[in-house]
């Protein structure tokens, strides 16, 4: 049955084989001579050059790059026919080329080499992991997955350093740089296990605490794994990479320095040299954040979540361009777009508060890994040279992890083995929506740090209220407490301290914005801790019982209130002087302060 008119085409496949005669980039020089004298150009003398010089279709296509090549090797009325030869060779170079339609991004376009690699079962994988985890379990419309994601930062990378090099051809961005930033974009998440952040943030930290292991580290890992096991080194190698600097170059863009004792030198990459430090920071940006892996996220996240976006990383592609600062090249912004950066982190913020640290959707997520670390001794996964690993070690074992996808969930679900029962019951639990009950969040106060650990539970069981207390008991291995890090993404720290600006007067400047030359409105603080507390019952009485105790124990500890503390408890909010106080702070807040005009008059 054909596509109904009006719907767009699917993505147009290579009708040929994949060999050495479909891609012009690929002919040698004899094969180039033999298409020559198929387009006419066949003189003697001039496929005798041609053969002397050792042009290839490589060469050819890489104009304007070759040309000095070619007026060697041509006279100017041959130099006309091997160009038009040359439209030809470009029309067909162009069939190869793929279009996706992404429902971010629009029509998008992808290198052949960028195709090979997508069309790899390692990249497919990535169809099979949600790129928000639990947070679909709230959000209906936030069913994107890693795969999508991956395409829209391989089309932004390539947007970024291709603007690069037309506005700044001084930097000398080659062909070869362009592929590599679009292949670490491409392929940065490759290393996400199954529901995302939750298998790094959650899952491996509770089975492998001594285990310092990060998504990152697997997506080079498996990076490695699916350029070797598919043999598309010689692929690479035809489109002029040359492996042994660029497969490096690729590794650091998406993992950081290769050699860790690298980093107290100063330059510590080994693919790219100084000159092209600006490189580094398209598609993980260690310097402040910025990058085209966050303009991607915030733009589909929000789409599919029903946020509105109020970021334009369209506008801030326009006013990017790269300064030299303290003898290293840096990407800088224009200085009149502070404002759009401030708001790019802002709409992080916000993504976080209202999505990604959803507490329903992180209650699901604590829930998903009990479940895991339950079936985790009973589920074998079959890796090379047939060796088993469990949920827990499949990333030691690239060809193991390829096969560790959100599918598990469902494999635990379905399952009839008695060894899963624990983990089968708290599955089915989350698909019944029997969650633990939310009791309250608060906060410490902004000096102090929580650090994560088992006495917090311990300690909330211990405070037991001072005044009517309720007649039940409760188990510290029912509390559940989430400790979260809101921020900016650099800690404490602003990260548009970290940016360097450049002003229409001199564009070769780099200055830095202070947040006091923006606004007055802007955040003082830039990180900030959430502590919230479930329970383990669906038992009314209990669960009213548990909101007191946690009520109890934030005002022993000089937390903030819980929002909903003067319902749950208010026999013992009185007990607190510091939460009753808010009138006189109102008051004090709203009173107009005293300001001393400035006057200018001489």
């Amino acid at each position: 049955m054909g596509s109904p008119a009006g719907a767009p085409a699917k993505r147009a496949r290579c009708e040929g084989p994949r060999g050495r005669g479909s891609d012009p980039r690929l002919w040698d020089t004899e094969r180039l001579c033999q298409h020559l004298s198929r387009c006419g150009v066949g003189d003697p003398s001039l496929l005798r050059r041609f053969r002397e010089s050792g042009v290839t279709g490589r060469m050819l296509l890489d104009l304007p790059a070759c040309a000095p090549e070619l007026i060697r090797v041509c006279c100017p009325a041959e130099r006309l026919e091997v160009l038009a030869c040359l439209r030809q060779l470009q029309e067909q170079h162009m069939e190869v080329m793929k279009v996706f339609n992404d429902p971010i991004h629009g029509h998008i376009e992808f290198h052949p080499l960028l195709v090979r690699i997508i069309d790899t079962p390692q990249f497919q994988r990535l169809r099979y992991i949600k790129q928000l985890g639990g947070t679909y379990f709230v959000f209906p419309g936030a069913s994107h997955n890693r795969f999508e994601h991956s395409l829209g930062v391989g089309y932004l990378a390539g947007c970024l350093v291709r603007t690069l090099k037309e506005r700044q051809p001084d930097l000398n961005i080659t062909q070869r740089d362009i592929l590599c930033v679009e292949i670490a974009g491409l392929c940065h998440d490759l290393g996400h296990g199954p529901f995302s952040h939750m298998f790094d943030g959650r899952f491996i930290p509770l089975t492998r605490p001594d285990l310092e292991w990060k998504h990152e580290t697997a997506s080079v890992q498996m990076f490695e794994h699916l350029i070797a096991s598919n043999k598309l080194e010689e692929v690479m190698k035809s489109y002029g990479l040359v492996l042994e600097e660029d497969m490096l170059f690729i590794k650091e863009q998406i993992g950081g320095p290769v050699d860790e004792t690298a980093c107290v030198k100063s330059w510590p990459y080994r693919g790219r040299p100084k000159e092209k430090s600006f490189l580094y920071e398209i598609v993980a940006n260690k310097k402040n954040g910025i990058d085209v892996d966050k303009w991607d996220y915030f733009a589909r996240d929000c789409h599919h979540l029903g946020i509105s976006n109020n970021f334009d990383y369209k506008r801030l592609l326009i006013f990017t361009r790269v300064c030299e600062v303290e003898n290293q090249k840096h990407i800088c912004t224009r200085d009149k777009e502070v404002g759009n950066l401030y708001e790019m982190f802002h709409t992080r913020n916000c993504l976080h508060r209202r999505a990604y640290q959803h507490k329903t959707g992180n209650i699901i997520e604590i829930m998903i890994t009990e479940a895991f670390q339950k079936a985790d001794r009973f589920l074998k996964i079959s890796g090379s040279g047939k060796k088993e690993y469990r949920i827990s070690t499949a990333m030691e074992d690239m060809e193991a992890y390829a096969k560790l996808t959100d599918c598990i969930y469902l494999e635990i679900l379905h399952s009839s083995s008695p060894d899963l029962e624990e983990a089968r019951e708290i599955l089915r639990k989350i698909e019944r929506r029997e969650l633990y009950k939310f009791l309250g969040e608060t906060r410490p106060e902004s000096k102090k740090e929580i650090v994560k650990s088992d006495i917090l539970a311990e300690s909330i069981a211990n405070s037991k209220p001072k005044k009517n207390p309720p007649d039940v008991e409760l188990k510290a291995e029912n509390f559940i407490v989430d400790v979260i890090r809101m921020d900016y993404g650099m800690k404490e720290q602003n990260p548009i301290d970290k940016v360097h600006f450049y002003c229409k007067a001199d564009p070769l400047k780099a200055v830095k914005i202070t947040k006091e030359q923006v606004s007055n409105f802007l955040p003082i603080i830039f990180m900030e801790q959430v502590v919230r507390v479930y329970y383990k019952s669906q038992d009314p009485h209990i669960i009213s019982a548990a909101k007191q105790y946690f009520v109890q124990w934030c005002m022993q500890n000089n937390f903030t209130k819980p929002q909903d503390g003067d319902v749950v408890a208010p026999h013992l909010i009185p007990m607190k002087e510091a939460w009753n106080n808010t009138h006189d702070e109102h008051r004090r807040a709203s009173e107009p302060s005293c300001k001393q005009r400035l006057s200018f008059d001489q």
